[in-house]
């Protein structure tokens, strides 16, 4: 082809690059159809010598979904043939749903019969075969990549041949496990199996055990359970290990230098009885006008070099995961809970929040500086409970110095509370369950964890310092990852206001949605037998806080200006905001740290980590809630109806937070049909009602440990 022809024909394509993924689909699309590969090759008057890169891009498109290869061996664009790219989720009756990659679009409904091999977790290409008012329907035309590969199951020995099935119940198959790749499995154990080969549609894949977990019934099998099905980090690579090992053990001279010396100044540290990394020690001073609130924050950003091998894996963990036997923590436990952590009498690094209120807790004045510290005392909840509230005498003895400071916190804390809640912040009064570990390391009880004034003097002492950091960060302008919480969707209001007028609530839809509106809702529901519920549904309203450089504000707080600061051990959005704020503290002109892009794909990272975490994290007090009841058949309990469907309803066990299915077939009195509009389930002979909020007694009646399912009958 003559160099004339090429710039001639290629006019129409002057705003792309001359090959790049952007320039071949330019091309296709102005084909108007399917092409061979060596048609797209010809349409873009390429050189010889370019062609193996076109090849190249083209193999690209079709692994991203942009581009699908046709029988014959053509290639069409997805969005021009009705085809859907995502990720797809499988449901354990069989069915499944592609998410689309595009932010805008519905979820397109696969049924069984239009998997056609694919499983759960694959990135897929999907044809659109119908729409309807039910929504997208089509079936699975491409397998892009297989999302998983590896997969936690019970190992079932064969004579020849074994299984491993899947923990995971939306993995609708069995791993087929040769004889010689078993690892010594034994019939019943938990094992990790990797996938080496997928078959043809309907049949099993094949794979080998990599690692045996061990007995199901052990507690620390379990946590493993799901540390490997949720793809938890849980083992730092030897650069981090080596990275840790070479750390001063203490607080080394030349670290001091610049920073103001706290030492002398009685700080104290409040944390739970089994705390291990304490990251915030906090003093208040009561003055003639008000008070000066100092709050202390471990300097984990002095030891955690930007892009250094410790910072590479704490991006990758986003955040600590937290068992009731275990924790996998961000950072290696060198910083985590030693140099790091505020040990009493220990000297630490800290970067200090100084805040200046007046008599309403109003902020007069704030300021930010480097510090060398020493906590005075380690103080658990209960103890600073047992001081303020139980006048503990062995425990103010012991404490004398420190008892004038506690209780100008408890002043503090109370106006600040009282100055949130005026301006609409939302106290979710969700009582959290606690589980009481045996000596053995087994479940022994499930209690209501306690709340008490000492939780809330550090709650709002955090937030305090978390909104002057904010405040001064975005007063200069300086880029920063703030904690955004967007308003609830209008729809889901709506749903939350019928559902409190089904319980006789008198809530109205309001015209604004307002976090004083939520407010409201929640004095109506206090005190009431619904309260717990009424909470639980108004959190399911809320949309989810996230990470984000774009501040939006947090709802929640009804804070136009937030941010996580308080605890860079087990946050990473926390040091994020460290390294910030110490290279711009005493600057005039602001100094970015980060770019817009990276903040916001460092945001999201984290948003995502922390989901993962969250779900983890339940999903671990699922297991042990239905291994608790296991041996429960038969014993009585008060709950209330949580939830009512066309087959029954679910019942929450009050002050053990389990949950379960009374089943209408297990109620033998009557039949009983669903009034949708009232949720409740009314008797058609004897009209006895079964509604919303209505609390009843159970009897445990079945068990499922496998299916994590938990089946009670009324008594």
């Amino acid at each position: 082809m003559s160099e004339k022809r090429r710039k001639r024909s290629s006019q129409k394509y002057k705003k792309l690059p001359p090959l790049s993924p952007e320039f071949i689909l330019m091309v296709m699309r102005n084909a108007g159809r399917p092409l061979y590969l060596r048609e797209i090759i010809h349409l873009s008057h390429l050189r010889p010598e370019e062609r193996n890169k076109a090849r190249a891009i083209v193999a690209g498109l079709v692994r991203e979904g942009k581009l699908v290869l046709l029988k014959g061996n053509r290639y069409g664009i997805s969005d021009l043939m009705k085809l859907v790219t995502g990720r797809l989720s499988v449901h354990p009756d069989g069915f499944g749903f592609v998410q689309p990659e595009k932010e805008k679009g519905d979820d397109v409904f696969i049924p069984a019969r239009g998997l056609k091999g694919a499983v759960h977790g694959d990135h897929v290409v999907a044809r659109v075969e119908k729409t309807s008012e039910k929504g997208i329907e089509g079936s699975i035309l491409r397998v892009l990549e297989r999302g998983i590969d590896r997969v936690v199951g019970t190992f079932q020995q064969g004579k020849s041949l074994s299984t491993v099935i899947p923990e995971d119940n939306r993995l609708l198959y069995e791993i087929l496990v040769p004889h010689q790749y078993k690892m010594n499995a034994r019939n019943g154990q938990v094992v990790l199996a990797e996938i080496e080969r997928f078959s043809s549609e309907g049949r099993n894949p094949e794979g080998r055990v990599v690692e045996v977990l061990g007995d199901p019934d052990d507690m620390g099998v379990q946590t493993n359970i799901v540390i490997h099905k949720h793809g938890l980090p849980h083992i730092f690579p030897p650069d981090v290990i080596a990275q840790a090992d070479a750390l001063p053990r203490a607080v080394i001279p030349e670290d001091i230098q610049g920073r103001k010396d706290l030492r002398e100044l009685p700080l104290v540290t409040i944390d739970g009885e089994q705390a291990r990394d304490f990251d915030d020690a906090v003093f208040v001073k009561k003055t003639r006008s008000g008070f000066v609130l100092t709050v202390a924050i471990a300097d984990v950003s002095h030891y955690v070099p930007d892009n250094s091998p410790i910072d590479q894996t704490g991006i990758e963990r986003g955040t600590s995961v937290y068992f009731p036997n275990a924790v996998l923590p961000m950072l290696p436990e060198t910083l985590s809970n030693h140099l790091c952590s505020l040990i009493p009498g220990e000297d630490r690094l800290a970067v200090v929040v100084n805040i200046s209120f007046d008599r309403d807790a109003n902020v007069r004045r704030t300021g930010f500086f480097k510090a060398v510290i020493k906590s005075h005392c380690r103080f658990t909840y209960k103890e600073v409970r047992c001081i303020l509230a139980n006048k503990d005498k062995d425990l103010i003895a012991k404490n004398r110095k420190h008892i004038k400071h506690l209780k100008w916190m408890v002043e503090l804390a109370e106006a600040l509370s009282v100055r949130r809640r005026q301006r609409g912040s939302i106290d979710f009064d969700l009582p959290e369950p606690e589980m009481i570990l045996g000596i053995r390391g087994n479940l022994e009880e499930i209690v209501r964890r306690e709340r008490n004034i000492a939780h809330r003097i550090i709650e709002e002492f955090m937030i305090a310092a978390n909104e002057a950091v904010a405040l001064f960060l975005t007063r200069k302008d300086i880029p920063a990852l703030y904690r955004v919480h967007e308003l609830p969707a209008r729809d889901k209001v709506k749903e939350l206001a019928g559902f409190a007028r089904i319980l006789g609530m008198n809530i109205k839809m309001p015209e604004e949605i307002s976090p004083k509106w939520c407010q409201k809702v929640l004095k109506e529901a206090s005190d009431k037998p619904y309260e717990y519920i009424v909470n639980t549904v108004l959190l399911r309203t809320m949309k989810q806080a996230v990470y984000s450089f774009h501040n939006i504000g947090h709802f929640g707080l009804a804070s136009p200006t937030y941010l996580h600061f308080t605890s860079p051990i087990r946050r990473y959005p926390d040091l994020i905001v460290h390294r910030i704020l110490k290279t711009n503290m005493k600057r005039t002109r602001k100094r970015p740290v980060y770019t817009a892009e990276q903040m916001e794909t460092l945001g999201q990272h984290c948003s995502v980590r922390e989901r993962g975490a969250m779900e983890a994290e339940r999903e671990m007090f699922d297991r042990l809630k239905v291994r608790f009841m296991a041996d429960k058949i038969g014993e009585v309990y008060e709950g209330i109806i949580s939830g009512v469907i066309s087959f029954g309803f679910f019942v929450e066990l009050k002050d053990m937070f389990i949950s379960g299915a009374v089943r209408l077939v297990d109620i033998a009195d009557d039949y009983y049909v669903l009034d949708q509009e009232k949720q409740r389930l009314v008797g058609q002979r004897t009209h006895r009602i079964f509604h919303l909020g209505q609390t009843v007694r159970v009897r445990v009646k079945a068990v499922n440990v496998a299916r994590m399912q938990i089946n009670f009958e009324i008594v």
